[in-house]
């Protein structure tokens, strides 16, 4: 119904009268749920620019990217604009094979954009690359009965990450519930927080490795303590147990973006309204998780139809507003931020005015920079904390081995 309402809107706003015959047509690849947000736009895009047809093109998630990747790597079968999400927006951007569109005139408008999204846009060699079209403020979602029937307050939660875990141990001797779904969320969140403009979370700006460092170590010690104290359930993020888990509040407390809430009301846990609530990351991290963003190849065929497309959807707010509405993309245009949409109290989450947090959040993200190899670093980094949570492997010398694995594969790629 909600998701009527607001198509219902756009198109209500569409000028009437019949459009001139599109001379221009371009292919718009995207990811679930992120086309959506473009497929309500067109019809608003197509009156404004008749000149040009949008076709919006989606694969899954996984599809998609590995469908990018090999397009840009052979030039076939290119978009003219390409969806990406923020875990390979580093591979991509610094692969060299995207336009530069600083001299489309982006910088005419970056500034009304969330300052830490353009950065991630941004490569090493200063070149903006993508454009932002929403992001992932971090936050903490919990179950607040839960909370209530092991005595936890909010304070207790969050105050700072050894309370955090101490509060996880009196949730589960007092309901029997896991407070995370995995001890690899605490590292994940951790490694993000508080980083200073122009750092990296996995390479310095001159391509320097920075797993070996206390960041990860500290990350690494707090995920083993979570583990050890049988405070996380040892499930994966998006598997049918994680879900089940969070819909029947066995799992208490997940930190992600501030999209995850509209994905526990929409899919995971519908009939929970009124029982999960969310704050600020504990020890009071700022951090982001996720985004998207629009890139146009080197190679695309309608350029210019293409950088029409993108800006609008960046700066357009009626559109950055229908995305946020309908699929809890928060909007990375800095004008929509003080619309009233944010003060709403959503009856979802207790009543809370929840947006006024995230945009909290989002207000103080350090502007990070990325990697091409921040994704080969994940996958080691993971790999190399299921060594210390399984096996009681030494963190220092996993570490160790990780920034030395990282650099070999690097160095082959």
């Amino acid at each position: 119904m909600k998701k009527n309402i607001i198509t219902s809107a756009i198109l209500f706003s569409v000028f009437s009268g019949s459009a001139l015959a599109a001379k221009t047509e371009i292919t718009v690849a995207s990811f679930p749920n992120f086309n959506q947000v473009a497929e309500l736009a067109v019809p608003m895009f197509e009156a404004k620019y008749p000149d040009i047809k949008v076709k919006v093109v989606t694969l899954a998630y996984g599809d998609h990217h590995n469908a990018m990747t090999t397009a840009l790597a052979t030039g076939a079968n290119l978009p003219d604009v390409m969806g990406i999400e923020y875990g390979y927006v580093g591979q991509f951007i610094e692969k060299g094979g995207l336009e530069d569109l600083n001299k489309y005139g982006a910088g005419e408008f970056t500034e009304q954009l969330v300052p830490f999204s353009v950065s991630q846009a941004t490569n090493s060699k200063g070149v903006l690359s993508a454009v932002p079209a929403d992001i992932g403020p971090g936050a903490t979602f919990y179950r607040k009965d839960v909370m209530d029937a092991a005595g936890v307050t909010e304070e207790e939660l969050l105050k700072d990450w050894d309370s955090f875990i101490q509060a996880g141990i009196k949730v589960k001797e007092k309901t029997g519930n896991y407070l995370i779904a995995n001890a690899v969320d605490i590292k994940d969140i951790y490694i993000r927080s508080n980083l200073k403009d122009g750092e990296g979370l996995y390479f310095d700006k001159d391509h320097n490795i920075l797993v070996n460092t206390p960041r990860f170590k500290e990350a690494f010690r707090l995920a083993k303590q979570a583990r050890e104290a049988g405070i996380d359930a040892e499930i994966g993020a998006w598997s049918n147990e994680w879900t089940e888990s969070l819909r029947r509040g066995t799992v208490s407390v997940q930190m992600m973006g501030a999209w995850l809430g509209g994905h526990l009301q929409d899919w995971i846990a519908p009939e929970a309204e009124g029982l999960w609530r969310t704050s600020q990351l504990p020890n009071g991290a700022m951090a982001s998780w996720g985004g998207s963003f629009y890139a146009i190849p080197n190679k695309a065929k309608n350029k210019d139809a293409a950088w029409t497309f993108m800006k609008f959807m960046a700066t357009n707010k009626e559109i950055q507003l229908a995305g946020f509405k309908d699929i809890n993309a928060f909007p990375v245009l800095q004008s929509t931020h003080s619309d009233q949409f944010f003060n709403e109290k959503i009856a979802y989450l207790g009543g809370q005015q929840a947006r006024l947090s995230w945009k909290e959040s989002a207000e103080h993200i350090p502007a990070i920079t990325v990697d091409r190899y921040d994704e080969v670093a994940r996958q080691v980094v993971n790999d190399a904390l299921e060594k210390v949570l399984e096996k009681d492997a030494d963190i220092d010398q996993v570490l160790a081995d990780a920034a030395k694995q990282i650099e070999r594969r690097a160095r082959r790629r």
